[in-house]
């Protein structure tokens, strides 16, 4: 007899797992496939790319995209797995033999836990990684045609100064935290602000009080264009200017945000995405939990009982409201209007006890 509630814990966590999993996998695969139409319709639009190439391409950026999605595949899957077992009167049998709402809930409690903590410690690094060499693939395959030929605003635009006078630089893809750029183009002015030169580069590298452009064509006025395997722009950019104009918070892992936030800090510059961001990751298992909880007050009347698609309904509703409540509270923390702690953590937090006090009513009246 002692056996039984292992067996039963087990069951009801494999319910989960499965549930979970799939409505993830099945995300990913909607996603995989969007995104291989968008990158099918560029190689007609900016010239022709091998498949491989494509499908290699959202492969590696498909980590990124769907790393947003845990918490909803969470609940999502969390609904379907305690709907599966309300359907087959499972959670009926339970209940009659005294299991409480807390007892059959804790499994999938652990389980979405260990999922959130493995998401944040291991699928993270694994998107920044994945994402760097995207971006540097999605370059060398579109970036210099979409570049040149783009008749709007496109990648990342920085204007900086140098020994050899102003410059504005636009590249169409930015890797290692703004310290690389691929599918360069540059335009050099003099001090007195007159057009100089115009510099098109495969990849560029900050150095030192100057930027290492590779492979570049350089056009001046009067002049016939001139390839140079290696050319030189200067700037007063450093490194942590360059990081924090160029770099974004999503392309550093959970286990460098640390590292960054204190150099970011140490040159007085403003970590506060970083910050958020490691908040973020810090509070994804507790999240993940919490999208237990949301789906348990909606999922956990009987079948019978009817009203099936209205519990589904609000489940999705109070998720939506959450992640809605969640964005703008963490718009507030980046804005610096409410410390990023609380633009983090207050949102859960208040879901969390929203959910059990609704629990609470439902198991004891």
């Amino acid at each position: 007899m002692r056996l039984m509630p292992a067996i039963i814990d087990r069951y009801i966590a494999h319910k989960f797992l499965v549930g979970i999993l799939s409505t993830f996998f099945v995300c990913a695969l909607l996603i995989f496939m969007i995104d291989m139409i968008e990158l099918l319709r560029q190689s007609g639009k900016y010239g022709e790319v091998a498949l491989p190439k494509l499908v290699r391409i959202a492969l590696l950026r498909l980590p990124t995209y769907t790393e947003f999605l845990v918490s909803f595949t969470v609940l999502v899957g969390a609904i379907g797995a305690l709907m599966h077992l309300s359907r087959k009167s499972e959670l009926t049998v339970m209940r009659a033999s005294g299991m409480s709402v807390w007892r059959f809930l804790w499994p999938g409690i652990i389980v979405a836990f260990i999922l959130g903590s493995l998401s944040a410690a291991v699928y993270n690094p694994l998107a920044a990684s994945s994402r760097t060499k995207a971006e540097l693939l999605h370059a060398e395959a579109f970036g210099r045609e979409a570049n040149l030929l783009a008749s709007g605003p496109s990648g990342a635009w920085l204007r900086q100064n140098g020994a050899d006078g102003p410059s504005v630089i636009n590249a169409s893809a930015v890797a290692d935290r703004g310290l690389t750029l691929k599918a360069v183009t540059v335009i050099v002015f003099n001090d007195q602000g007159q057009f100089k030169e115009r510099v098109d580069a495969k990849e560029a590298r900050l150095k030192d009080g100057y930027w290492e452009l590779q492979k570049a064509w350089v056009v001046r006025a009067g002049e016939q264009a001139q390839e140079f395997s290696t050319y030189l722009v200067s700037t007063y950019l450093t490194r942590d200017r360059a990081s924090e104009a160029l770099g974004s918070a999503y392309g550093a892992s959970f286990w460098e945000l640390p590292d960054l936030i204190q150099d970011t800090e140490k040159a007085a510059l403003s970590a506060t995405a970083f910050r958020v961001q490691y908040e973020l990751l810090l509070s994804r298992p507790l999240l993940c939990v919490a999208m237990v909880l949301l789906a348990a007050t909606v999922s956990l009347k009987s079948f019978r009982a009817g009203g099936i698609q209205t519990m589904v309904v609000t489940g999705m509703i109070g998720g939506f409201g959450f992640f809605l409540l969640a964005e703008v509270s963490r718009q507030l923390g980046l804005a610096g209007l409410a410390p990023t702690w609380a633009a983090v953590w207050l949102p859960l937090l208040l879901t969390i006890f929203v959910s059990l006090t609704v629990l609470m009513h439902q198991e004891d009246g």
